[in-house]
């Protein structure tokens, strides 16, 4: 490991030594800034934001605003199409709520047989109560969207499209190019799921070319209970509000109220202030990092990790054998062990990795398993991870085959 690795792993204090924590896919660990950023809110800032004119509410209010606007500058896009929510699923809710409305019973939503649940269930939920058909893009063999079939899938009922930047399970990252182009073709709209993604550097939402782009907090070493939906601004302004209350409105009367604008109009409540303060500064950590070097080690930590699941008996990786158009998401199945007592046993060892189906059930039955084991690498990986992880995966061999 290199010392600049290792000053980067030493900012999150609680990778102690003889833990190899390789569920970052499912919750990242928290930097010191980011730490330091949520104790001073939460000790010298804290009160409900946007209408108090006391110190302290004006003080939440600035917070909470610089915070939209780190956000925005990791994404490249303006603070005012920035909307905090819960999470990626919440965000993707929202989606299917509000742009969900303007569609009409026949119109078409397209997805593919990989999507986590959080891009599955709203959809079929909305299909449910408006009419509206899914189609689903198939899923190769090594764990891609099948984008041979864009063609065949688009048409012109298709309204939107609504795919995963990244697999949390296989860790196939999509080319979102050739799906943008086949959605413009037949005027629909894309949304993106980049939970996956965001961890792993800044995204230039404007390149991409798409329409709604969504993620959470967790992920992103920053606190839990925060995300993002961003929307084109003109997306914003056409869609009704998800949820009504305090905040999103401009007036209320008992016959009727109006809506505030922008991402306003979809933050009914009081937000996750504290959570939101915290990612900012983690997007602002982030933006600082070095990103070429960065991904050059989690690339190279993730060929160890393929080569050396490849080499060993019993074990069927799911997702691409190799690096190309794919993030550090390793899911394996060991045959004849189940994966919870895998991950149980590496546990003992000190290896954290996340069993089970990964809240994406369709993909497994893709590949005709309940469930699988998975590792996944951050910023913070290094040599001893992986070290452990093979270490503690020989005795998961040992007592369960």
């Amino acid at each position: 490991m290199s010392s600049a690795s290792a000053a980067l792993r030493r900012q999150f204090p609680i990778l102690t030594p003889g833990l190899a924590y390789l569920d970052s896919a499912a919750s990242a660990q928290m930097p010191v800034p980011v730490l330091d950023a949520v104790r001073t809110f939460e000790t010298s800032q804290r009160a409900n934001v946007k209408r108090g004119v006391h110190r302290l509410a004006e003080a939440a209010t600035e917070a909470y605003a610089q915070a939209r606007g780190r956000v925005a500058a990791y994404l490249s896009v303006p603070a005012d199409e920035i909307v905090f929510t819960g999470g990626t699923t919440a965000s993707i809710n929202l989606v299917a709520h509000a742009f969900g409305s303007l569609l009409k019973p026949g119109d078409e939503i397209v997805l593919s047989g990989l999507e986590h649940h959080a891009n599955l269930v709203p959809w079929q939920m909305l299909a449910a109560r408006g009419g509206i058909t899914l189609r689903f893009l198939p899923i190769t063999g090594d764990g891609r969207i099948d984008l041979s079939a864009l063609p065949a899938t688009l048409g012109p009922r298709t309204k939107l499209v609504t795919l995963a930047h990244v697999s949390n399970v296989t860790g196939a990252i999509v080319d979102t190019a050739p799906v943008v182009a086949a959605a413009k073709a037949v005027g629909a709209r894309v949304l993106l799921d980049g939970a996956q993604r965001v961890p792993h550097g800044p995204v230039d939402i404007g390149a991409l070319g798409i329409d709604f782009y969504a993620f959470s907090g967790h992920k992103l070493f920053a606190p839990h209970g925060v995300g993002v939906l961003w929307a084109k601004a003109e997306l914003l302004d056409a869609m009704p509000p998800f949820m009504g209350g305090g905040e999103m409105i401009a007036r209320v009367e008992l016959s009727g109220s109006t809506w505030a604008k922008g991402p306003a109009k979809f933050e009914a409540g009081t937000p996750p202030i504290g959570a939101a303060v915290g990612m900012g500064a983690a997007c602002d950590w982030l933006s600082g990092l070095p990103w070429a070097a960065i991904a050059a080690e989690e690339s190279r930590l993730t060929q160890r990790l393929l080569d050396g699941l490849q080499a060993t008996p019993g074990v069927r990786i799911l997702g691409p054998s190799g690096l190309q158009g794919r993030a550090p998401v390793v899911s394996f199945d060991l045959a004849g062990a189940h994966p919870h007592d895998v991950c149980q046993i590496m546990d003992s060892k000190g290896v954290a990795l996340r069993g089970g189906h990964h809240c994406a059930q369709p993909l497994h039955g893709r590949f005709d398993l309940a469930g699988s084991t998975r590792a996944s690498l951050a910023l913070y990986s290094d040599d001893s991870d992986v070290d452990r992880f093979f270490e503690g995966l020989a005795e998961a061999r040992r007592v369960l085959l």
